[in-house]
């Protein structure tokens, strides 16, 4: 059964759905559900694949063909209306409608849960504590993370991790370390990720006035490409990441933490927001 509260753009629902279906049944095809959910296969294709969106008369069609009821049925129209605005307040008002509707028997994220996901310092000092064999004196931690952060950041992390299991007090000032033992799911998951990475951006940005080029690698490409090249350069990035996860195991007395921050994003699209003659005139 789909969970429809692990998902925050509710196109994913219509993706695993098909992507299901199509296992189950090869000959699954777009225009199938396409007529389900009264739709041409070209409209259902650019709704899967995010590069538009669900219109309002297939949304009934969609909860039907889903076999989404009651809060779900609601979270799934709500999902859509967020999706569809474009004005941030809105969107963010409607998240926050979707979060009410969850029911109540589901497992949420508690508050240090989403701590530890939002706030960059927090993971960056159970690796210290890591590196430092378990001492966590505060003084020579808020000496150690770069940018600065204060004593009662870094008090408040500590208390994060240990509530977390993360950290395991063995004496005084000093902790046993193990990994993260909790999963998390849904918007709320979605939101502390995303606050995550905009942290992490921005230390990106203030790393290119503040730490020296000899201590930090910062590039950037733009490349010309197509569909199938960005499937494949997601791919590559991924490899690239398990190849660094490789590596990184290797290292048996570490001296520092560093932060990677993979970044592919489009700054043009000519696609489908021009007519073929004027394509024609690009080339």
């Amino acid at each position: 059964m789909l969970n429809i509260d692990e998902i925050g753009d509710y196109r994913d629902l219509l993706k695993n759905f098909y992507v299901q279906k199509k296992l189950e049944f090869p000959l699954y095809s777009y225009k199938m559900m396409g007529q389900k959910l009264g739709l041409e296969t070209s409209q259902l294709f650019r709704i899967l694949n995010k590069v538009s969106h669900l219109p309002v008369q297939s949304v009934p069609l969609s909860k039907k063909l889903l076999g989404l009821k009651g809060r779900d049925g609601e979270l799934f129209e709500i999902l859509v209306a967020a999706g569809r605005t474009k004005s941030k307040a809105k969107k963010e008002k409607l998240y926050n409608m979707a979060l009410a509707l969850q029911d109540v028997s589901l497992r949420k994220l508690n508050s240090n849960e989403l701590l530890f996901l939002s706030k960059w310092w927090i993971p960056v000092i159970r690796f210290i504590i890591e590196i430092n064999g378990g001492k966590a004196n505060v003084n020579t931690l808020v000496k150690q993370i770069t940018p600065a952060i204060s004593k009662e950041q870094v008090e408040e992390a500590i208390k994060v991790l240990k509530e977390l299991n993360l950290i395991t007090p063995l004496a005084s000032e000093r902790y046993a370390v193990s990994t993260a033992n909790f999963t998390s799911a849904g918007l709320p998951k979605i939101t502390a990720i995303r606050s995550y990475q905009n942290q992490l951006l921005t230390l990106s940005q203030n790393a290119l006035v503040n730490i020296s080029p000899e201590e930090r690698n910062i590039s950037s490409l733009m490349a010309c490409i197509d569909k199938d090249c960005f499937e494949d350069l997601v791919e590559m990035t991924q490899e690239f990441r398990r190849q660094v996860q490789k590596r990184v195991a290797d290292v048996t007395k570490p001296e520092q933490v560093i932060q990677f921050v993979f970044s592919l994003f489009p700054v043009a699209d000519i696609s489908d927001k021009v007519s073929p003659k004027e394509k024609e005139k690009l080339k």
